[in-house]
């Protein structure tokens, strides 16, 4: 890997000798030190991926904490998802220009939360039509300070480095965007990791990217329905893809593989907490026992489930 010193924004690409691209970007942009380079992989031809840390989004780490992809077709450029602060957009941006100048026509906004949103400023300005769920500006609407404040505390930025952008478009079913001689499928789901779920299926590539309806390595965080999300996950494995993107943790996955270990996850909170239910135990009692099997099999656990533990009690204690 090279790094690139300068403390502006300046990229290099670099072509590796397996056959995929590179994108190496560092940055400045009001942060007390420069971070560390982020690196964009052609995983297919015109499909470049950006794997983020699992990880708690801080100072060190600036808000790369999700994955991020775009899709190069013979009109435009395609970004999914933005990372969690300007720097990260920034990044994503200089990255495309490193590999393309064609216009970036679309940004697809896979959820509502800060880690995959908060960096679209960037792109915005740079001309993209932002597309989202179509429960996506209801949602984050309520939401949007809180998410600053909760970045700014989290990230010790400035609050002008976090940006929430309202929809220009919504999808509601299924929508088709052709970026010349490729077309992205893009899905709304029902309620279950957030209200807001979009998938986004590369049909040349035969590659889902999947934001957070999957998660590898990283624990899976619940802000919706654990019902619908178990619910759904026949039916976003019967997606034809090949392989998968996660919203974190290693990609690509193989596919619908890669959906084994949360589906256990999703099972074992919702059987504990039931059982927790049943019994007469509280929501406190719950988040101390639920799905506490699964702990050494997830980084972030036990920043996470608890909070996970909570909102499916919520909901299952009214069944």
């Amino acid at each position: 890997m090279i790094r690139i010193l300068n403390p502006t924004w300046t990229f290099s690409r670099l072509q590796a000798a397996q056959g995929f691209a590179a994108v190496a970007v560092i940055w400045g942009m009001g942060f007390s030190e420069a971070a560390e380079p982020i690196d964009f992989k052609e995983m297919e031809p015109g499909l470049y991926i950006h794997v983020g840390q699992v990880a708690v989004p801080d100072s060190a780490n600036q808000g790369d904490t999700s994955n991020i992809a775009f899709v190069v077709g013979n009109d435009m450029v395609v970004v999914v998802d933005a990372g969690g602060s300007r720097a990260i957009g920034q990044a994503t941006l200089d990255a495309i220009r490193g590999v393309t100048d064609k216009p970036v026509g679309w940004l697809i906004l896979t959820h509502m939360h800060p880690d995959h949103v908060a960096g679209s400023a960037p792109l915005v300005e740079a001309g993209a039509t932002v597309i989202a769920h179509s429960g996506y500006e209801a949602s984050i609407a309520p939401r949007r300070d809180f998410y600053r404040d909760l970045e700014v505390r989290r990230q010790d930025g400035d609050p002008e480095a976090f940006f929430f952008s309202a929809p220009d478009e919504v999808v509601e079913g299924d929508r088709i965007i052709d970026l010349g001689n490729r077309r992205l499928r893009l899905t709304s789901w029902p309620v279950a990791h957030t209200a807001t779920d979009l998938t986004v299926l590369d049909e040349t590539s035969g590659t889902l990217i999947a934001g957070d309806l999957v998660f590898v390595d990283h624990v899976p965080t619940l802000d919706g329905s654990l019902k619908g999300w178990i619910a759904a996950l026949p039916q976003l494995a019967a997606i034809p893809a090949r392989q998968v993107v996660p919203g974190h943790g290693p990609a690509p996955q193989p596919w619908p593989e890669a959906l084994r270990n949360e589906a256990r996850y999703l099972d074992v909170l919702a059987r504990d907490i039931r059982a927790q239910i049943a019994s007469g135990g509280s929501i406190g009692a719950a988040q101390t026992g639920a799905a506490a099997s699964e702990r050494g099999k997830w980084a972030l656990f036990d920043a996470y489930n608890g909070q996970n533990v909570s909102a499916a009690f919520t909901e299952l204690e009214w069944e």
